[in-house]
């Protein structure tokens, strides 16, 4: 079969369609997927550069959500079936025509979203729904900052927190942006290349009560100055991450715009700071599956639905990379595999 295999790091060139085995069920939890769509993530790009931690040793191939249909499943599995059109997560594998999984990790398409849809589902709704609805206890109340609220995490928070009935602020860095910012619920859309969003925030809202931030450096210091006693801020990703492998200086300028805590300045405020990756979290089998049902039922009961800004071949997977770095794209991109 065909797929993505990282051997080395690089620009997007170093992504070349290759023949490998066709993955094989190793535990009667497996399920096999024959792969339709497959959604693109930051820290894929991240994993093609090297500055990403939780990615294994090359060789391996990159990927980590597909929509697809079941092909083989393993003697323990019994939700879903041989022809079911299912979402499959996974720390890898995804970039190829086959995929294997955990069952665990393994769930039935949605089925009021199209192909594209439910291939931009599982990653950025669930990390959208664990910072802010699991770890920061988001209220209706409440004024709710989102940054980079135009991509693929922040276009979900922004439509669960408008659903929830909370004031939602948003960040971006285009009119067209927060365009799509307000159709989603936002109640206020702001422009970091042309304003402060702490000067904007802060004249107009006075502070919020819940932060959701994945940039870091500056973006992460303002952040916590606008939090109201009480305050939390849930951090899902580090957009800032600045790390050159054949630079050592690189990494002294990512250290200091990683985000940190000060439990003296969080004593004085008493507010709180989170941090989630939820590709860690797929190791508790029972928390994952409660998560997905109470995120999944949510979403359904409000009619909410993932925001595809893109669309791209398989064999044009190299463009696609380049496109996300560009900071050009909205919602998520989505790759088609051949009919």
């Amino acid at each position: 079969m065909k797929a993505y295999v990282l051997k080395k790091f690089g620009k997007p060139e170093v992504l070349k369609i290759q023949e490998v085995e066709e993955p094989v069920l190793k535990e009667d939890t497996d399920v096999k997927v024959k792969v339709q769509a497959i959604g693109l993530n930051y820290a894929e790009v991240l994993s093609r550069k090297g500055q990403y931690r939780w990615a294994p040793k090359r060789p391996y191939t990159l990927g980590m959500e597909a929509v697809g249909i079941v092909e083989e499943v393993g003697s323990a599995v019994s939700h879903v079936n041989v022809g079911d059109q299912v979402i499959v997560g996974g720390q890898t594998g995804s970039y190829a025509e086959k995929v294997v999984a955990s069952s665990h990790l393994v769930f039935p398409a949605i089925s009021k979203f199209s192909l594209e849809e439910n291939a931009a589902f599982m990653v950025n709704f669930v990390t959208a729904w664990v910072g802010l609805v699991q770890l920061a206890k988001a209220k209706p109340e409440e004024k709710v900052l989102i940054h980079a609220a135009a991509g693929g995490v922040g276009t979900a928070a922004v439509q669960i927190m408008a659903a929830k009935g909370a004031t939602v602020i948003g960040t971006a860095g285009s009119d067209e942006k927060l365009k799509l910012i307000k159709d989603l619920g936002a109640h206020e859309a702001i422009n970091y290349r042309k304003d402060d969003f702490y000067e904007v925030v802060k004249e107009k809202y006075g502070g919020v009560d819940v932060v959701l931030e994945v940039v870091g450096a500056d973006v992460y210091r303002k952040s916590l100055e606008l939090l109201n006693s009480f305050g939390r801020v849930a951090i899902a990703g580090f957009a800032s991450i600045s790390i050159k492998p054949w630079n050592p200086f690189s990494y002294i300028k990512t250290w200091m715009d990683a985000p940190k805590v000060n439990l003296m300045n969080l004593a004085k405020k008493s507010y709180g700071v989170f941090a989630t990756h939820i590709g860690y979290l797929t190791a508790n089998k029972q928390l994952t599956g409660e998560v997905w049902k109470d995120m999944s039922e949510f979403v359904e009961e409000n009619g909410l639905k993932p925001v595809v800004g893109k669309t791209f071949e398989f064999k044009d997977l190299p463009e696609a990379h380049k496109y996300m770095e560009s900071r050009q794209s909205v919602g998520k991109i989505v790759i088609l595999m051949p009919s």
